[in-house]
Protein backbone atom coordinates (compact mmCIF):
# COMPACT_ATOMS: atom_id res chain seq x y z
CA UNK A 1 0.00 0.00 0.00
CA UNK A 2 1.12 3.37 -1.02
CA UNK A 3 2.13 5.70 1.50
CA UNK A 4 0.14 9.24 1.77
CA UNK A 5 2.10 12.14 1.15
CA UNK A 6 2.08 15.34 2.96
CA UNK A 7 3.22 18.96 1.16
CA UNK A 8 4.29 21.05 3.99
CA UNK A 9 5.24 24.75 3.69
CA UNK A 10 7.83 26.17 5.57
CA UNK A 11 9.35 22.80 7.21
CA UNK A 12 12.91 24.36 7.94
CA UNK A 13 12.02 25.12 11.86
CA UNK A 14 8.79 25.34 13.92
CA UNK A 15 5.48 24.72 13.44
CA UNK A 16 6.64 22.88 10.02
CA UNK A 17 9.27 21.23 11.03
CA UNK A 18 7.29 19.74 13.85
CA UNK A 19 4.82 18.55 12.10
CA UNK A 20 7.23 16.88 8.96
CA UNK A 21 8.36 14.74 12.46
CA UNK A 22 4.99 13.71 13.45
CA UNK A 23 4.05 12.65 10.02
CA UNK A 24 7.05 10.80 9.40
CA UNK A 25 6.40 8.60 12.77
CA UNK A 26 2.69 8.04 11.41
CA UNK A 27 3.76 6.74 7.83
CA UNK A 28 3.83 9.81 5.56
CA UNK A 29 6.07 10.52 2.76
CA UNK A 30 6.46 14.05 2.70
CA UNK A 31 7.20 17.31 0.54
CA UNK A 32 8.73 19.65 2.47
CA UNK A 33 8.84 23.11 1.60
CA UNK A 34 11.71 25.51 3.08
CA UNK A 35 14.22 28.65 1.60
CA UNK A 36 17.08 27.27 3.75
CA UNK A 37 18.14 24.51 1.79
CA UNK A 38 20.41 22.94 3.85
CA UNK A 39 17.88 22.56 7.09
CA UNK A 40 15.86 20.60 4.52
CA UNK A 41 18.35 18.54 3.93
CA UNK A 42 19.10 17.56 7.52
CA UNK A 43 15.45 17.07 7.96
CA UNK A 44 15.27 15.18 5.24
CA UNK A 45 18.35 12.99 7.05
CA UNK A 46 16.79 12.47 9.82
CA UNK A 47 13.57 11.30 8.84
CA UNK A 48 15.12 8.84 6.64
CA UNK A 49 17.17 7.30 9.23
CA UNK A 50 14.75 7.38 11.80
CA UNK A 51 11.25 6.36 10.16
CA UNK A 52 12.52 5.20 6.67
CA UNK A 53 10.91 8.09 5.14
CA UNK A 54 10.65 9.04 1.58
CA UNK A 55 10.85 13.04 1.16
CA UNK A 56 11.56 15.37 -1.92
CA UNK A 57 13.14 18.86 -0.52
CA UNK A 58 10.86 21.96 -2.26
CA UNK A 59 13.60 24.68 -2.31
CA UNK A 60 11.34 27.96 -3.07
CA UNK A 61 10.34 31.21 -1.49
CA UNK A 62 6.25 31.28 -1.08
CA UNK A 63 6.01 34.81 -1.84
CA UNK A 64 7.41 33.94 -5.35
CA UNK A 65 5.13 32.69 -7.52
CA UNK A 66 7.66 31.50 -10.59
CA UNK A 67 9.72 29.87 -7.93
CA UNK A 68 6.45 28.25 -6.80
CA UNK A 69 5.15 27.11 -9.91
CA UNK A 70 8.48 25.94 -11.51
CA UNK A 71 9.22 24.19 -8.18
CA UNK A 72 5.57 22.63 -8.21
CA UNK A 73 6.36 21.63 -12.45
CA UNK A 74 9.59 19.75 -11.07
CA UNK A 75 7.64 17.07 -8.80
CA UNK A 76 8.67 14.08 -8.99
CA UNK A 77 6.26 11.24 -10.24
CA UNK A 78 6.25 9.73 -6.82
CA UNK A 79 5.02 12.93 -5.20
CA UNK A 80 2.34 14.25 -7.47
CA UNK A 81 -0.39 12.95 -5.70
CA UNK A 82 -0.45 15.34 -2.59
CA UNK A 83 -3.05 13.94 -0.03
CA UNK A 84 -2.65 16.46 2.42
CA UNK A 85 -1.43 20.15 1.90
CA UNK A 86 -0.60 21.94 4.99
CA UNK A 87 -0.27 25.98 4.30
CA UNK A 88 2.38 26.55 7.13
CA UNK A 89 4.36 29.18 5.92
CA UNK A 90 4.24 32.50 7.58
CA UNK A 91 5.17 35.17 9.31
CA UNK A 92 4.92 38.58 11.51
CA UNK A 93 7.36 41.37 10.88
CA UNK A 94 7.69 44.43 13.23
CA UNK A 95 5.29 45.04 16.00
CA UNK A 96 4.17 49.14 15.45
CA UNK A 97 0.80 51.24 15.20
CA UNK A 98 -0.22 51.88 11.80
CA UNK A 99 1.14 55.08 11.98
CA UNK A 100 4.96 54.44 12.11
CA UNK A 101 4.18 51.00 10.02
CA UNK A 102 6.88 49.65 7.82
CA UNK A 103 5.57 49.29 3.77
CA UNK A 104 8.72 46.39 3.71
CA UNK A 105 7.33 44.42 6.42
CA UNK A 106 3.65 44.58 5.45
CA UNK A 107 4.86 43.58 2.00
CA UNK A 108 6.28 40.64 3.57
CA UNK A 109 3.66 39.83 5.59
CA UNK A 110 1.03 40.14 3.17
CA UNK A 111 3.28 38.14 0.21
CA UNK A 112 3.67 35.33 2.38
CA UNK A 113 0.77 34.69 4.95
CA UNK A 114 -1.98 35.24 2.30
CA UNK A 115 -0.31 35.59 -2.12
CA UNK A 116 1.95 32.68 -0.92
CA UNK A 117 -0.75 30.30 0.68
CA UNK A 118 -3.03 31.45 -2.67
CA UNK A 119 0.32 30.48 -4.75
CA UNK A 120 0.45 26.78 -3.65
CA UNK A 121 -3.13 26.05 -3.15
CA UNK A 122 -4.14 26.96 -6.64
CA UNK A 123 -1.26 24.05 -7.82
CA UNK A 124 -2.41 21.28 -5.35
CA UNK A 125 -6.03 22.01 -5.20
CA UNK A 126 -6.82 20.74 -8.86
CA UNK A 127 -5.16 17.73 -8.07
CA UNK A 128 -6.94 16.74 -5.25
CA UNK A 129 -10.50 17.78 -7.01
CA UNK A 130 -9.32 15.44 -9.96
CA UNK A 131 -8.85 12.93 -7.58
CA UNK A 132 -11.74 13.94 -5.36
CA UNK A 133 -9.84 13.29 -2.29
CA UNK A 134 -7.50 15.43 0.21
CA UNK A 135 -7.21 17.58 2.63
CA UNK A 136 -5.87 21.49 3.22
CA UNK A 137 -4.80 22.41 6.37
CA UNK A 138 -4.63 26.00 6.75
CA UNK A 139 -2.46 27.90 9.66
CA UNK A 140 -3.61 30.96 10.95
CA UNK A 141 -3.41 32.37 14.29
CA UNK A 142 -5.31 33.81 17.39
CA UNK A 143 -4.61 36.93 15.51
CA UNK A 144 -7.22 35.36 12.69
CA UNK A 145 -9.74 35.65 15.40
CA UNK A 146 -8.89 39.21 17.45
CA UNK A 147 -7.06 42.07 16.86
CA UNK A 148 -4.33 43.20 19.39
CA UNK A 149 -2.30 46.07 20.06
CA UNK A 150 0.04 47.07 17.20
CA UNK A 151 -0.61 43.53 15.34
CA UNK A 152 -2.80 45.77 12.61
CA UNK A 153 -1.57 44.21 9.36
CA UNK A 154 -0.42 40.75 10.67
CA UNK A 155 -3.77 40.24 11.90
CA UNK A 156 -5.16 41.77 8.93
CA UNK A 157 -3.41 38.84 6.64
CA UNK A 158 -4.50 36.09 9.28
CA UNK A 159 -7.94 37.15 9.45
CA UNK A 160 -7.50 36.54 5.69
CA UNK A 161 -6.46 32.85 6.18
CA UNK A 162 -9.55 32.34 8.52
CA UNK A 163 -11.43 33.84 5.33
CA UNK A 164 -10.21 31.49 3.09
CA UNK A 165 -10.40 28.83 4.92
CA UNK A 166 -14.05 29.47 5.12
CA UNK A 167 -14.09 29.82 1.55
CA UNK A 168 -12.02 26.62 0.81
CA UNK A 169 -14.41 24.48 3.22
CA UNK A 170 -17.75 25.58 1.34
CA UNK A 171 -15.99 25.26 -2.21
CA UNK A 172 -14.33 22.18 -1.93
CA UNK A 173 -16.43 20.48 0.18
CA UNK A 174 -19.00 18.71 -2.38
CA UNK A 175 -15.49 16.57 -3.95
CA UNK A 176 -14.91 15.81 -1.12
CA UNK A 177 -12.04 17.60 0.20
CA UNK A 178 -11.56 18.40 3.96
CA UNK A 179 -10.27 22.12 5.05
CA UNK A 180 -9.43 22.59 8.28
CA UNK A 181 -8.00 25.99 10.04
CA UNK A 182 -5.62 25.95 12.82
CA UNK A 183 -5.56 28.90 15.11
CA UNK A 184 -2.43 28.96 17.93
CA UNK A 185 -2.13 31.38 20.34
CA UNK A 186 2.07 31.97 21.54
CA UNK A 187 3.48 29.19 20.44
CA UNK A 188 7.75 30.01 21.06
CA UNK A 189 9.30 29.32 17.44
CA UNK A 190 11.36 31.29 15.34
CA UNK A 191 8.01 33.58 15.41
CA UNK A 192 9.42 36.26 17.81
CA UNK A 193 13.00 36.46 16.41
CA UNK A 194 11.43 36.91 13.10
CA UNK A 195 9.26 39.59 14.36
CA UNK A 196 11.49 41.43 16.15
CA UNK A 197 14.07 40.93 13.03
CA UNK A 198 16.92 39.26 14.86
CA UNK A 199 16.78 40.53 18.24
CA UNK A 200 16.78 37.52 20.47
CA UNK A 201 16.34 39.10 23.64
CA UNK A 202 13.42 41.24 22.69
CA UNK A 203 12.10 37.70 21.23
CA UNK A 204 12.83 35.64 24.34
CA UNK A 205 10.81 38.46 26.65
CA UNK A 206 7.62 37.06 24.83
CA UNK A 207 7.96 33.94 26.11
CA UNK A 208 9.19 34.57 29.96
CA UNK A 209 6.85 34.08 32.61
CA UNK A 210 4.58 31.41 31.80
CA UNK A 211 4.31 27.94 29.62
CA UNK A 212 4.04 28.63 26.32
CA UNK A 213 3.09 26.77 22.93
CA UNK A 214 5.28 24.18 21.29
CA UNK A 215 5.51 23.49 18.42
CA UNK A 216 4.85 19.99 18.79
CA UNK A 217 1.36 20.97 20.43
CA UNK A 218 0.21 22.77 17.13
CA UNK A 219 1.72 19.39 15.31
CA UNK A 220 -0.49 17.02 17.38
CA UNK A 221 -3.71 19.55 16.70
CA UNK A 222 -2.96 19.08 12.68
CA UNK A 223 -2.13 15.30 13.36
CA UNK A 224 -5.42 15.01 15.20
CA UNK A 225 -7.69 16.75 12.07
CA UNK A 226 -6.17 14.78 9.35
CA UNK A 227 -6.08 11.46 10.96
CA UNK A 228 -10.62 11.74 12.05
CA UNK A 229 -12.20 9.30 9.61
CA UNK A 230 -13.36 10.51 5.73
CA UNK A 231 -16.85 11.79 6.98
CA UNK A 232 -15.23 14.33 10.21
CA UNK A 233 -14.06 17.18 8.89
CA UNK A 234 -12.67 19.41 11.79
CA UNK A 235 -13.28 22.87 10.55
CA UNK A 236 -11.00 24.98 12.89
CA UNK A 237 -9.30 24.52 15.76
CA UNK A 238 -8.26 27.49 18.27
CA UNK A 239 -5.00 26.23 20.54
CA UNK A 240 -3.94 28.30 23.52
CA UNK A 241 -1.33 28.16 26.36
CA UNK A 242 -3.60 28.14 29.85
CA UNK A 243 -2.25 30.99 30.98
CA UNK A 244 -3.33 32.85 27.66
CA UNK A 245 -7.02 33.67 27.31
CA UNK A 246 -7.20 36.15 24.76
CA UNK A 247 -4.43 37.59 22.70
CA UNK A 248 -3.76 40.41 25.15
CA UNK A 249 -3.97 38.70 28.35
CA UNK A 250 -0.70 36.42 29.48
CA UNK A 251 -0.94 35.13 33.46
CA UNK A 252 2.91 35.31 33.99
CA UNK A 253 4.36 33.59 37.15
Amino acid sequence: MNKKIAFITGASAGIGQATAKLLASNGYNLILNGRRANRIKVLQEQLQNEFGTESHAAIFDIRHKDEVRLAFEALPEAFKHIDILVNNAGLASGLSTIDKGSLDDWEQMIDTNIKGLLYISRLVIPGMIERKSGHVVNISSIAGKEVYANGNVYCATKFAVDALNKAMRIELSAYPIRVTGIYPGAVETEFSIVRFHGDEAKAKAVYEGFDNLLASDIADAIYYAISRPAHVNINEMIVMPTAQPVPGIIHRK
